[in-house]
Formats: C-alpha cells, structure tokens, sequence
C-alpha cells in the first residue's frame, strides 16, 4: 500500500497566481520537493472557500487527491513541455488497492482533464485501463507551468458517488505566464463561430445555452460526442475548482435537436471568473470553444474572438 505521494513544487505556477520571484523568459525546472501522507495532501480550500462564499465540508471538485475513500495517484508529477509523454496514473481505494470498475458515464468509465493554471491550454484526454488499474494515455503540453490533473469519475461500489479528483502536474521549460483571456461571448474556432448566452450564477442553478454557427449558417447535424451534442467544462480561476455542468437532453431522446443550440444546466459555488470549454462534434473531428465569463455578470457584446485554447483540446487512446 502506498502511503505517501509526490507533492511538487510549482514556482512558475505561483509566480502567476501568488506572485513569487519566477518572471518572464526564465526557466521552470520542476522538483520532486518532498513526501507527505495522504490525509496531509490538502488543498489550501478550507481557507479559500470561506474567502469565495463556500463551505470547507462541500469544496467544488478537483480540489482535493483524496474524497470519499478514494485517492487519485498520479505517477507522472512532470513533463517537459513540447515533448510527447506518457501520462500514468491510479485510482486507489481506502486500503491502497487499485480501482478497477467504474460506472460508464458519457460513454466513458473516467473522464481525464488537464488545464494549465493560467487556464490558457486545455486538454481533455480518454486514457485507457489496463488489467492492474492503471490508467495511461500520451500528452504533449506546450508550454512550460503549472497544471492540473482531474479525474472524473464514479467507482462501481455500493453507495459510490461521482466524483473529481485533482492532482498537480509541472510541465519544465522555459516560462512565460499569461494573462487569462477577458470575458466574452462568442468564440471561434476552425471556422466555427460559438455564441453564450445565460449567466453563471453563484449558488443557484442556471441554464447556458451554447449556440454554433459556421460560415453564418446554424450547424443543425451536430454529432453525438460523450452521449450528448455537447460536453461543457467550467474551471475557476484562481483555485482551478471544477463545475460539474450537465448538458439537457440526450441524443434519441425525442425532443433534443442536434443544434444549432446546446443547453447546460451549471451552478457557480462563488462569484469570480470562470473558464468555460465547450466541446462539441461536427464533420467527425472533435474541436473545443472556450469562453471567459464572470459569475453573476453578463459578459460584453463583442465580435466573435479567437476564443479556443491555443492547442488542439483532444488526444488519448480511444482517439476521434
């Protein structure tokens, strides 16, 4: 049973959200810093809620290794940025031993994210299991920094709930930090013009509906992609707390059309500024929208904007 993990050390990560001495140009060497026991892997949430209007006992997903009995054990704290890699990693129960069922949802057992702190690069991979529990699947980050790994899934146990996971992965070169694009409505992406509408509402469920275009026209024969027309990710910026957002309505249902328009239903746990990664499925490739919007706050009118990440959302074993 294992009963430490690796806990690195983010200097370039901090040095955007923190203000530490890391600056532009200079180089981000990640280093294995220490080991601690699980129950001391802990998200500064417990302060940080209080600060953004939640409560420590309900934190959002994705900030905690360890909920609910489960531990998620990345085995690969670090990459180099630019070069391909392999991204290993486990689900372990209570007593140390692997994970191997899940409950299938969207089409998939687990649901991997990896977002970069500055939430400018993007990634939602489909690993794949093998017989030991452990999960794989290649990456390629293009830039030096900090990261976050999430791991969303439900064990197929007796009373089991769904749930994310977070661990932190370091991507070493040089760094160079940016500044998280402004809110916006509208983003573009390979000739596709994206359109919100609807606010993120702190506290309170509230409905967005996600409209798609292309060359002015409505896109009506949006394609199925993880059981649904689309999947949307809300990231907070800041701690990187993840939204669960359910899409409405279901491919054959009777009642969804497949486009132009794509509706969620997602709650905010706290006001501040959110990324929001829409993915969706036309022409048989996979392309991802992203949106900066505040929550409780209309985003402005603008022009449809480059507003995807800067590499393409989408790799992993299964593939598109």
């Amino acid at each position: 049973m294992k009963t430490g993990l690796r806990i690195t050390a983010f200097a370039a990560a901090l040095a955007g959200a923190f203000g530490t001495a890391y600056g532009v140009g200079q180089t981000f060497d990640p280093v294995v810093a220490e080991r601690r026991p699980v129950h001391e892997e802990r998200h500064p949430s417990e302060a940080a809620e209080s600060e953004h209007g939640g409560t420590a006992a309900h934190p959002p997903g994705g900030l905690q290794i360890s909920e609910g009995g489960y531990t998620l054990d990345l085995d690969t704290p670090a990459v180099t940025a630019g070069e391909r890699a392999e991204l290993r990693f486990t689900v372990r129960d209570a007593d140390g031993r692997s994970v191997d069922e899940y409950r299938r949802e969207h089409d998939k057992e687990l649901h991997l994210i990896v977002a970069s702190r500055d939430l400018v690069t993007y990634r939602h991979l489909h690993p794949e299991r093998a017989p030991d529990g452990t999960w794989s699947t290649p990456v390629d980050l293009p830039r030096a920094g900090g990261y976050r790994v999430f791991a969303d899934f439900t064990p197929d146990r007796p009373g089991a709930e769904n749930l994310t996971l977070g661990a932190d992965l370091a991507a070493s070169g040089p760094y160079s930090p940016r500044e998280l694009p402004r809110p916006s409505t509208t983003a573009r992406v390979d000739g596709y013009d994206v359109k919100l509408t609807g606010t993120l509402t702190p506290g309170r469920a509230s409905e967005l509906r996600l409209t798609v275009t292309r060359d002015g026209d409505p896109v009506t024969d949006l394609q199925p992609y993880l059981g649904a027309y689309g999947h949307l990710v809300a990231l907070r910026a800041g701690d990187l707390a993840y939204l669960h957002v359910h899409p409405e309505g279901e491919p054959g249902d009777g009642t969804t059309r497949p486009g132009p328009h794509v509706s969620f239903t997602a709650t905010a746990p706290s006001s501040g500024s959110y990324r929001l990664f829409l993915d969706f499925k036309h022409d048989g490739v996979v392309r991802t929208a992203a949106f900066t919007v505040e929550a409780g706050k209309a985003a402005p009118e603008e022009p449809a904007s480059p507003g995807r990440t800067e590499s393409p959302g989408h790799s992993g074993g299964h593939g598109h």
